[in-house]
């Protein structure tokens, strides 16, 4: 082992080399509407237009809700597939992860169904909750039943599963599934702080997690609402990870006089990603970071290729 190798696995940035940071993006999740934030984005057109601007400025993932005609969340996979592929067109490299939440519905068809889509508009990643919490807004239910039913779809469609966390059982239970086979490789671990009946936003807390994850893991750090800049500033600092955007927190201030883009929010953390000398990482670090497949990746941009060669032929 040489001088180098041995400083960065033993010694503290900045004497050791940064990993790249992986910026995830939450754009729009099941709460905000457009009567709350105009600049919350609701149809595949303006998703897909924020997901392009964000990867642009240093986002690597996109964490994707789907909204109806009439604003509200939808299952629907048609919603799905018409956002995926608008996003992949521009930017096939980005990494798309599709919401499987169960806060407005429970059903495991519905829940599932975007797990289904295939060619271009099959998702990178879909999100796990890995437990039951409780929102102000009301309960978000997630049995072990349903849990393992998810994570054994995901498995079985290659869709590599984002484990969302807000307390340590949620950690406990990740590794039971590691256990039987239902989660396999390498993990990727979004941890949020700060909500009213889950895991308090500090840095204690975010070093407690970190320290209870199984081997091959990958972690990023949230807040909900105004704990999302210190938590977010704390992971990166401490060399994890970050997931960000407007489904968290739809301010850009703590006296909530400033309403936020996801593009303002991405080129902050950028900013101070900078400050401190660490490189921010391209969708494609990214999927080597966390040990995504590349077979389906391949197969996307070969498709992103041919269509733009198409689209090219067409004009002239």
């Amino acid at each position: 082992m040489d001088k180098r190798e041995y400083i960065n696995r033993n010694m503290p940035p900045p004497l050791a080399q940064y990993p790249p940071l992986i910026i995830n993006v939450c754009l729009t999740g099941m709460i905000p509407t457009k009567d709350m934030t105009e600049f919350v984005p609701i149809t595949p057109e303006e998703i897909a237009e924020d997901a392009i601007m964000c990867c642009d400025a240093g986002a690597s993932i996109v964490h994707l809700h789907a909204r109806g005609d009439d604003g509200k969340p939808t299952w629907k996979a048609e919603v799905y597939e018409k956002m995926l592929n608008l996003i992949r067109k521009e930017r096939p490299d980005l990494i798309c992860c599709a919401s499987t939440s169960g806060r407005t519905w429970s059903e495991f068809e519905k829940r599932s169904e975007v797990l289904h889509l295939t060619g271009s508009a099959k998702p990178d990643m879909g999100s796990l909750t890995l437990g039951s919490l409780n929102f102000p807004t009301g309960p978000s239910l997630n049995s072990i039943e349903m849990v393992t039913a998810l994570a054994t779809t995901m498995r079985d469609k290659g869709i590599m599963p984002e484990l969302e966390v807000f307390d340590a059982g949620m950690i406990n239970l990740g590794k039971i599934l590691e256990s039987k086979g239902v989660i396999q490789g390498r993990k990727y671990w979004n941890l949020l702080f700060g909500s009213m009946n889950s895991t308090p936003a500090d840095t204690k807390s975010i070093n407690y997690l970190v320290s209870i994850l199984p081997d091959d893991s990958v972690w990023a750090a949230a807040g909900i609402g105004q704990f999302q800049l210190p938590m977010n500033a704390a992971a990166i600092i401490m060399g994890g990870n970050v997931r960000v955007g407007i489904e968290d927190n739809i301010f850009y201030d703590y006296d909530k006089k400033k309403l936020a883009t996801n593009l303002d929010l991405v080129k902050r953390l950028k900013r101070i990603a900078d400050e401190i000398y660490r490189p921010v990482a391209t969708p494609a670090e990214a999927r080597k970071i966390i040990g995504l497949d590349t077979e389906h990746h391949t197969e996307i941009s070969i498709l992103g290729s041919v269509s733009d060669k198409a689209g090219k032929k067409e004009m002239v």
